[in-house]
């Protein structure tokens, strides 16, 4: 979300209550994203997370101020990137395409679980949704994971599809691409996120309608 400084100054209350809403949502998916990437290198071989006390669930350990309040203030934001050495997998292009992607497995099991518990509530219990910090703690936990799972998915450097990606197309594309991806990727994803926001549109944004869809199709079922 990017905060309006009008709404900021004219409601803050409302603005404190979000926020209250979305710490907690926040915290729990970003330490869930960062704790699978740790726990997926130590089942494949490599203790480096777990040694450097990332194998937790402790928020503390994988927040990045900074990437923290971006993702609070203006919906884009990041975690502390956890340290994984290839060279300790028992196998290492397996190690490494387990690892990418078991932070987006996190995110998808969040989703699956708040989707289910969208469902249940809506066919079982439909006045729960009266309950404002209710409903928008669970449609907030469905956004953002829905958005980091996509989000990461995206084949660019330094998400975790890139990681992927390089292994299922090194032999077939030019080093000279990989390179490139490297050194201008984290521009390539400033420039994405800019033109998003300039057309109001994104394929993340596509993907959580039609997941949200889904889940009304089943909750009216």
């Amino acid at each position: 979300m990017i905060w309006n400084l009008s709404t900021l100054f004219s409601d803050p209350i409302s603005v404190l209550r979000e926020l209250m809403y979305m710490i907690p949502v926040i915290l729990i998916s970003l330490t869930l994203h960062e704790w699978g990437h740790a726990y997926a290198a130590y089942l494949c071989g490599d203790p480096t997370a777990k040694n450097l006390g990332r194998m937790t669930l402790n928020p503390i350990a994988h927040i990045d101020p900074i990437g923290f309040l971006s993702l609070l203030l203006l919906g884009f934001g990041w975690a502390k990137p956890v340290p994984v050495n290839g060279r300790n997998f028992k196998n290492y292009k397996v190690g490494e395409a387990v690892v990418s992607l078991a932070g987006v497995a996190m995110n998808f099991l969040l989703v699956l679980l708040v989707s289910i518990v969208l469902v249940v509530l809506g066919r079982t219990y439909p006045a729960a949704f009266s309950n404002e910090a209710l409903l928008s703690i669970l449609l907030y936990f469905l956004s953002l994971n829905i958005t980091l799972m996509v989000f990461n998915l995206l084949p660019i450097y330094p998400l975790d599809g890139y990681h992927v990606f390089e292994l299922l197309f090194a032999r077939i594309l030019p080093a000279k691409f990989f390179l490139f991806m490297r050194r201008y990727g984290n521009w390539i994803l400033i420039g994405l996120l800019f033109l998003f926001n300039r057309i109001g549109y994104s394929p993340i944004g596509l993907v959580r309608g039609w997941i949200i869809n889904v889940i009304n199709f089943f909750i009216v079922l």
